[in-house]
C-alpha cells in the first residue's frame, strides 16, 4: 500500500493517470473519494456513466425512473439488449459492477422532483444533469444554484449538442442565465419525434464526464461562463459566452426563486404566482 492507499491492483488500473503531473496519485485518491450523481441514464448518462466508472469516480449514484426499450439501445450504451424492460438503474449498476469494482454504485429508481432532489443530491459532490426533459434541467439547475452544489448540463438534439458547467461559485452564471424559462410545451419535441444521432450523446456526454472529472480534480479550465455548441454534421464546435445575470430569479441581485417549491415544474418552469 501508498501512503495515499492505492493498492498495486489501483496502481496499475490507474497507471496512466497517475503517471500524469496534473492527475498523479493524489488525484486519482481525489477520485476514488469522490461522489458523483447522474440524473439520466439515457444517451447522455451513458458515456457519462461509463467514464466516469473507469476513472475511478468512488461514488456513481443513478437517478432514473425509466425502463430499458429496444429503441434506446441505438444511443444508451450502458444497456443491452437482454436489459429490454429492465430499470435503467439496475441496468448502469450491472453495467458500473462489471466494469470497475472499485466503484459504489447506488440505484436512485426515481423521478427527480421538487420533494426529493434535495435528498437525492445530499451527499454527492458533483451532479451530471443528463435528462432529457425542461422539468428537470430547471429543478436540477435550481437545487444545485441555490444549494451551491457543482453541476455539469448537457442537452441533444438531432445532430447537435450543447454544454456547459456551473461551479457553483457566487459569481458564476446558472442555467436560467441562459434560459430564464422553458419553452412553450410542444414548441421542441423530443428524440421519440425528431430522432437523434445515436453517436451524438457520447460526444457530449464524454464531454460532460471530462468536466466532471476536472471540478473533481480542481484542475484545468472548466465552461464555466461558456456554452460549447456542437453540430456534429458540420464536425463544428462554437463557444457562446454565459454571463451571471443579475436579473437571474435564481441567482441574481433580487432572487424570486428562494426554494424549489417556489415553482410549478412543468411546462415553462415558471416561479408560482402565490
Amino acid at each position: 500500500m501508498t501512503d495515499l492507499n492505492l493498492d498495486a491492483t489501483q496502481l496499475d488500473r490507474y497507471s496512466r493517470h497517475v503517471i500524469m503531473d496534473e492527475v498523479g496519485p493524489e488525484g486519482q485518491k481525489r477520485l476514488l473519494d469522490a461522489s458523483v450523481l447522474v440524473v439520466g441514464a439515457g444517451g447522455l448518462g451513458s458515456p457519462v456513466i461509463q467514464y466516469l466508472a473507469a476513472a475511478g469516480v468512488g461514488r456513481l449514484g443513478i437517478a432514473d425512473d425509466d425502463a430499458v426499450e429496444r429503441s434506446n439501445l441505438q444511443r444508451q450504451v450502458v444497456h443491452g439488449d437482454a436489459d429490454v424492460g429492465r430499470p435503467k438503474v439496475d441496468s448502469a449498476v450491472d453495467f458500473v459492477e462489471r466494469l470497475n469494482p472499485d466503484v459504489e454504485a447506488v440505484p436512485h429508481e426515481t423521478r427527480v422532483s421538487a420533494d426529493n432532489v434535495a435528498d437525492l443530491v445530499d451527499g454527492y459532490d458533483v451532479v451530471v444533469d443528463a435528462s432529457d426533459n425542461f422539468a428537470t434541467r430547471y429543478l436540477v439547475n435550481d437545487h444545485c444554484t441555490l444549494a451551491g452544489v457543482p453541476f455539469s448540463h448537457g442537452a441533444i438534439y438531432r445532430f447537435e449538442g450543447q454544454v456547459t458547467t456551473f461551479p457553483g461559485g457566487e459569481e458564476s452564471p446558472c442555467y436560467r442565465c441562459l434560459f430564464p424559462e422553458a419553452p412553450p410545451a410542444g414548441t421542441v419535441p423530443d428524440c421519440a419525434t425528431t430522432g437523434v444521432l445515436g453517436v451524438l450523446p457520447g460526444t457530449v456526454g464524454c464531454i460532460q464526464a471530462t468536466e466532471t472529472v476536472k471540478l473533481v480534480l480542481g484542475a484545468g479550465e472548466t465552461l464555466d461562463e461558456r456554452v460549447l455548441m456542437y453540430d456534429a454534421m458540420d464536425m463544428s464546435f462554437e463557444e457562446v459566452p454565459l454571463r451571471k445575470n443579475p436579473n437571474c430569479p435564481v441567482c441574481g441581485d433580487d432572487p424570486a426563486i428562494e426554494s424549489v417549491h417556489d415553482v410549478e415544474y412543468a411546462e415553462t418552469c415558471a416561479i408560482s404566482a402565490d
